[in-house]
């Protein structure tokens, strides 16, 4: 079947998807422009129906319509209430107002998306804490275990996040390893807790020449509210050989560019 790509250039602050915030979310010191590039998708168009646009508040979903998460970054501690139970971002009893930062997506549900985070003009994951954790809901809070970013050593800038649902409820978000064997690709990778390849920090950009921008595969799995499966995560697991990161790259060039134009 046909391949589609739709590309949703970051806007302004007015923009109502990107912004997503309530008075019911955690306030934060930043939201970092998103790009979403969904690709290799064989769902039809379809209509979103979905009106909920706070990644804090919960929703039932159907492929086609749009859903809002957010991705904290923060500490690894900042994560969890008394050093040992993890909430979720939304939580008022976490520190994150003061001390964590966040971006917020609404891509398509079912859809193969690329989503990017641009850390070549200001936003550096190591300063900003080194973790992140994706999340959404408050009374059916889903959060993903944190997984490591960046410190002064190394910065990790692929990854693959699959949102699992039942009945269109979202139940968990899941960070896939992507193993080392891209690390050969380049002089500046490393294998780091022989599960994924980072790059040497300072390779990165500002202090090196390597754009070391977030680069995020997502993908859904589960039924949606009409019980309808959702397939997406099972077409990345079967081209994860290929890495859809390596796919876009060329074209998250040709992107940096446009993302000069908004910062």
């Amino acid at each position: 079947s046909p391949t589609t790509a739709n590309l949703l250039l970051p806007r302004l602050a007015t923009d109502r998807a990107a912004m997503a915030a309530s008075a019911s979310a955690p306030p934060h010191s930043l939201l970092l422009a998103a790009v979403a590039l969904a690709a290799l998708a064989s769902v039809a168009a379809a209509r979103d129906e979905n009106g909920v646009y706070d990644p804090c508040s919960d929703t039932r979903i159907q492929r086609g319509d749009g859903f809002s998460f957010g991705i904290a970054f923060a500490t690894l501690g900042a994560f969890y209430s008394g050093g040992s139970v993890q909430l979720s971002p939304c939580d008022r009893r976490l520190s994150l107002a003061s001390s964590g930062q966040l971006a917020v997506f609404r891509p398509k549900v079912d859809e193969i998306s690329l989503l990017t985070i641009n850390t070549t003009t200001g936003f550096n994951p190591a300063t900003a804490g080194g973790y992140m954790v994706a999340f959404a809901g408050r009374k059916y809070a889903a959060r993903s275990v944190p997984t490591f970013v960046s410190n002064s050593s190394y910065t990790v800038s692929s990854f693959t996040l699959v949102l699992e649902f039942n009945k269109g409820r979202l139940q968990n978000l899941h960070w896939k390893k992507d193993g080392c064997g891209a690390c050969a690709k380049s002089s500046s990778l490393v294998c780091i807790g022989k599960q994924t390849c980072a790059f040497r920090t300072q390779s990165c950009k500002s202090q090196g020449p390597v754009d070391c921008s977030i680069g995020i595969q997502l993908a859904f799995s589960g039924t949606d509210k009409h019980e309808s499966v959702l397939n997406s995560w099972y077409e990345v697991s079967n081209l994860r050989q290929y890495s859809l990161y390596g796919l876009y790259s060329n074209l998250k060039d040709t992107l940096s560019g446009q993302f000069n134009k908004f910062f």
